[in-house]
């Protein structure tokens, strides 16, 4: 079904019938594993990098990793972290990572995890781009948000240069 076929399907419903199928939507992806919190564009972006690693030979097997984990989404089976932020069109900056230091910190902050990756999806949820940085690019591309207090990264050229494309999606668009 494509959006034309949705969009015919949902028209006629009212404000409170498009809540009741959002809620419906949302109880059938958890039942079939698909997402494990309320945060769908997050859950989404981590489905589509796990299920990426999983399917392209030479890259890590990945798993989720446990609920609750601070900094770290999913992990390889030789024991890696991986943070995965999501971006969806037209945003360039991820989320924030909490605890990986302050600007006026003079040393170097614990390894909170050995790779990020950034999945960026459009307005359809289909994915456009997944990226992967290591803990030392984090540090050179990380940026402090004064209001979050805590630090992000913004999708640059120079981001997209330095990083490892894992995939790109060049019929939707770069």
């Amino acid at each position: 079904m494509d959006n034309q076929e949705f969009e015919k399907l949902v028209d006629n419903l009212t404000n409170e019938e498009l809540w009741l199928f959002f809620a419906f939507l949302e109880r059938k992806l958890k039942e079939k594993g698909l997402v494990r919190s309320r945060n769908i564009v997050g859950e989404r972006g981590e489905f589509l990098a796990i299920e990426t690693y999983n399917k392209i030979p030479g890259l890590p097997k990945l798993q989720a990793a446990p609920e609750g984990t601070q900094n770290v989404d999913a992990i390889s089976r030789k024991g890696e972290r991986y943070s995965i932020k999501t971006l969806t069109e037209p945003s360039s900056t991820t989320g924030v990572f909490y605890g990986t230091g302050n600007p006026d910190d003079k040393e170097k902050p614990e390894k909170k995890f050995e790779f990020v990756i950034v999945v960026q999806i459009d307005k359809s949820y289909r994915p456009k781009r997944i990226l992967e940085l290591s803990w030392s690019q984090f540090l050179k591309f990380r940026r402090w948000h004064k209001t979050m207090r805590a630090w992000n990264i913004s999708i640059t050229k120079e981001v997209l240069n330095d990083s490892k494309i894992i995939f790109e999606n060049k019929q939707n668009g770069k």
